[in-house]
């Protein structure tokens, strides 16, 4: 399966590619609407104050503008949303008066971002968001919910085993704050590219960002830690650290590893990862990376977290949430490329029907509305060439059986027909009771 595309960062799936996407996305949206998350759909384009209002200046967002504006014609001010996220508080915001809290939504759109292409990063790009959000509080359990869900639905696709990193940006704020680093953002984004840029660089941005060389390995050694059960708090305690803030820290990120170790029957879908901090400043406590085993190099496939100040209302009222992020396109683009995920067929069609002649046409037509009529996918041959070339025509788009009307000329006979062309048998049949076998009726999605 390839990229029939020719504008990089622009993919455009071949038709086998397509019905992929599409059951992906239908899963998706089937699995969070099974946890109670409704459909929302917003605009294409926000203010441009509003996309650079929550510390996103690091991202190329594409201007709208008239191609033929007239001299001195103002800017439009508009820019396409480059995540789900902005849009998503600008909308809570707009229609907090009209909403039910805690309000449980779900998001797919297509997002746009001017970033160099490569594997994995794309600039348009399907996204499938889920975000819980209250007013003026939100219970810490739905900081374990989220990765549970996330996990559900992405356990639901035919795609390689997925590692849920959990966190908590007020572990890693308390141990910077009682260390001394006294920019905290600045050192947030440091550790955030530990994984591409190695410990040593890490370490001189930290020593940029206030720390001391000292400081910055109680920094890195925090970073360091790694397990899939408790243990991590009392290596955050042997840092010698200790704060309110961090007590709390290491309260919420315990309670979402029992809950997923609870809920996942005995085998948590998460691991505490202390260097998973997300660079995004408005994310307050517990964060979330994910990584495809095996194609860990393209980085994390779904991420979020839990933010208090995102969506501001009217004066003091705030609406925390927490999210997630599932990068649809991310998924599908490198497992594309290597060939381990594939539709067993191009189209969704089931059965071809056949037709004799021209003037038999209406007697195909009848049969393949009957079948569709009980849920089977069928279309009529294009032609009426000989019977040799529009079964052809089925092989080479995948289409599993060809059908032979009743009383369409000599070849039909006088019994309806249906061959199985991979095999070759061909029996009586009638439209009214023959069924394919289970796994030929809907398009099957393949997964190495």
């Amino acid at each position: 399966m390839s990229v029939a595309s020719s504008m990089r960062g622009f993919p455009e799936w071949l038709p086998d590619g397509q019905l992929v996407e599409q059951h992906v996305l239908a899963t998706l949206r089937r699995t969070f609407e099974l946890h109670g998350f409704a459909p929302l759909d917003t605009r294409s384009v926000e203010p441009l104050e509003t996309l650079l209002e929550k510390g996103e200046t690091d991202k190329e967002i594409y201007v709208l503008r008239r191609l033929h504006a007239e001299p001195g014609e103002p800017s439009s001010g508009l820019g396409l949303h480059f995540d789900l996220t902005v849009p998503f508080a600008r909308y809570v915001r707009e229609n907090a008066g009209k909403l039910v809290f805690p309000w449980k939504r779900y998001q797919v759109q297509k997002v746009w971002r001017g970033e160099r292409p490569q594997e994995g990063r794309y600039r348009e790009f399907l996204q499938a968001d889920v975000d819980v959000v209250g007013r003026g509080e939100l219970a810490a359990h739905f900081e374990a919910e989220l990765p549970l869900v996330a996990a559900d639905a992405l356990g639901r696709l035919p795609i390689p085993a997925v590692t849920i990193q959990v966190n908590s940006r007020k572990i890693v704020d308390a141990v910077f704050g009682e260390v001394g680093v006294e920019d905290r953002t600045g050192a947030f984004r440091a550790v955030d590219k530990l994984r591409k840029i190695g410990p040593e660089a890490v370490r001189a941005l930290l020593v940029e960002a206030g720390a001391s060389r000292a400081q910055a390995e109680v920094c890195l050694r925090l970073c360091s830690i790694r397990s899939t059960d408790l243990s991590f708090v009392d290596e955050v305690l042997a840092l010698g650290v200790r704060s309110d803030l961090l007590d709390e820290g290491l309260a919420e990120l315990s309670a979402v590893l029992e809950a997923g170790r609870l809920l996942g029957e005995g085998a948590t879908p998460f691991v505490a990862d202390l260097q998973i901090t997300r660079g995004l400043d408005y994310y307050t406590g517990t964060v979330y990376e994910t990584v495809m085993e095996g194609l860990e190099s393209i980085g994390s496939v779904c991420s979020g977290g839990r933010y208090d100040n995102l969506v501001g209302g009217a004066g003091n009222e705030a609406y925390p949430g927490v999210g997630l992020s599932i990068g649809v396109t991310r998924v599908l683009g490198p497992l594309f490329s290597k060939g381990r995920l594939r539709a067993s067929r191009s189209v969704p069609t089931c059965v071809l029907v056949a037709v004799a002649d021209e003037e038999h046409r209406p007697v195909s037509d009848r049969v393949a509305s009957v079948l569709r009529s009980r849920g089977i996918p069928a279309e009529v041959s294009p032609t009426a060439a000989r019977y040799g070339r529009q079964i052809r025509h089925a092989d080479q788009r995948g289409i599993p059986f060809v059908w032979f009307p009743a009383g369409a000329g000599p070849e039909g006979g006088g019994r309806s027909e249906v061959r199985d062309i991979r095999t070759g048998d061909q029996v009586p049949a009638d439209e009214h009771e023959w069924s394919p076998p289970t796994a030929d009726l809907e398009v099957t999605i393949w997964g190495e």
